[in-house]
């Protein structure tokens, strides 16, 4: 029996090989005839892609993969560069209102030298790639789409590392999780497509946890505290590094890894004349702004999904009540492990953060569709390690693709009328409150019940 599969293996390696090469080549030739692109542009951007496909080889390479494996994965790393590179002519309004403005102003205000200025909304680590891309006569629009799609890469092996820890280096499911991973739908288009950085945050999160998981906890802090950086939603699974230190796998003096590096993180910003204040209040004056406060849900799959569509509600009262939600939820969820802090395995641990990252932005107003992102990644991860996953995991894509839709496509997808009553998300809602409610079940039954396998 292993002879055939070895020989169907030997079987597949050429024409994986050879499709995959032929799908990177034609992701090349499309960056290459971008439309608006420069001569510049025409060198770059398909060798960019071309490294991004690259990296994806060198570190399977170096996690230990053989050459007959990594020629058949030739074929998942094409298709992904193909799809992206399709993808990246496509401009939101995200881009056209915020990013591209951005950018400009950068351009005509000196560049690195414009960083002082009160310019957008995101931290300033982010900014410096904006500042970056601001010198290159390029056009703006796939530079900032392939740095997501490099993260697209650090996220899938990030996936790839963990499941490896939580199943063993041993079988396909790190590889499947690596492929399924670069291949998400909801990670194809959030960077290729939509020019969203989720992927940046996401892909440090897993590497943050990953490091956890294997007791290198400088390490995991030091990367917790870059994704944070990056994007305040990186606070959905910082709450697990209180249950990581309360047992004993993060002492008391790691914790102040994170300040520091978040600090280091602001140095060329301040050195360049910013404002530290500005810098510190970049997350407050997100959370502050007005405009996210017009409603109580941004096509978010979150518990103000089940609102009907058009009910008068207090919103005041609403959001008071979802941020009461949020912070009751992440303290008993605390509570229970900090109870069976003595053997908490990497299972329930990583159990723990996929709830966190469910269940903080289910509750919590003001979420956008975007928010679910890690949440999802995780569920993914679990969904390799262990079959038992995989309904949740597709009820989260589900639900996340529809918000996803509804900003992309500017139309519900899920629209359900029952009694003259309307819902906008019914279904997103419904179907991730199923997968929150499977994790927190799988939690607890491992936690007090039968072990998760």
């Amino acid at each position: 029996m292993f002879g055939g599969i070895s020989a169907l293996k030997k079987d597949l390696t050429r024409p994986c090989a050879v499709l995959g090469l032929l799908l990177a080549g034609l992701a090349a030739l499309r960056c290459f005839t971008l439309p608006g692109n420069t001569l510049l542009g025409r060198i770059f951007l398909p060798l960019a892609l071309l490294a991004v496909g690259a990296l994806a080889v060198v570190l399977l390479a170096r996690t230990g993969y053989n050459r007959d494996t990594l020629a058949i994965l030739l074929l998942p790393i094409g298709l992904a560069l193909f799809l992206r590179a399709f993808l990246l002519p496509h401009s939101t309004l995200d881009y056209q209102d915020f990013l591209s403005q951005w950018v400009e102003h950068f351009r005509q205000n000196g560049g690195f030298a414009a960083l002082k200025d009160p310019v957008g909304n995101y931290n300033v680590p982010y900014l410096y790639l904006l500042a970056l891309i601001s010198y290159l006569p390029i056009p703006d629009l796939p530079l900032i789409k392939l740095f997501s799609i490099l993260f697209d890469v650090l996220l899938a092996w990030g996936g790839l590392r963990l499941t490896r820890q939580l199943a063993g280096a041993g079988g396909k499911a790190p590889l499947v999780c690596f492929c399924v991973l670069l291949l998400l739908p909801t990670v194809v288009l959030n960077g290729a497509c939509w020019g969203q950085c989720d992927a940046v945050y996401t892909a440090l999160c897993l590497h943050a946890l990953a490091c956890a998981l294997v007791k290198r906890p400088k390490s995991s802090l030091a990367l917790l505290a870059l994704a944070f950086s990056f994007k305040l939603q990186a606070v959905f699974l910082l709450p697990l590094w209180c249950a990581l230190w309360f047992s004993g796998r993060v002492k008391f003096r790691h914790l102040f890894v994170f300040p520091g590096v978040f600090f280091l993180s602001m140095v060329p910003a301040l050195l360049l004349g910013k404002p530290v204040g500005d810098i510190l209040s970049i997350y407050l004056t997100q959370a502050g702004d007005p405009s996210q406060h017009r409603y109580l849900n941004f096509n978010s799959p979150s518990v103000f999904s089940l609102v009907p569509y058009g009910m008068d509600v207090n919103a005041e009262a609403g959001a008071r009540t979802g941020i009461l939600l949020a912070f009751l939820f992440t303290l008993a969820l605390l509570a229970v492990l900090f109870f069976r802090k003595n053997g908490l395995s990497d299972m329930q641990l990583f159990l723990a953060g996929t709830a966190l990252c469910l269940g903080i932005p289910f509750f919590l107003p003001y979420m956008h569709e975007r928010y679910f992102f890690l949440g999802g990644v995780l569920l993914v991860v679990l969904s390799c390690v262990s079959p038992h996953f995989a309904p949740a995991a597709a009820a989260a894509e589900l639900a996340s693709l529809g918000g996803y839709h509804a900003y992309l496509m500017t139309r519900y997808a899920m629209t359900i009328t029952l009694l003259g009553v309307t819902w906008a998300q019914l279904g997103e809602g419904l179907l991730m409150l199923a997968a929150l409610t499977a994790t927190v079940v799988r939690l607890f039954d491992s936690l007090f019940g039968a072990p998760v396998d």
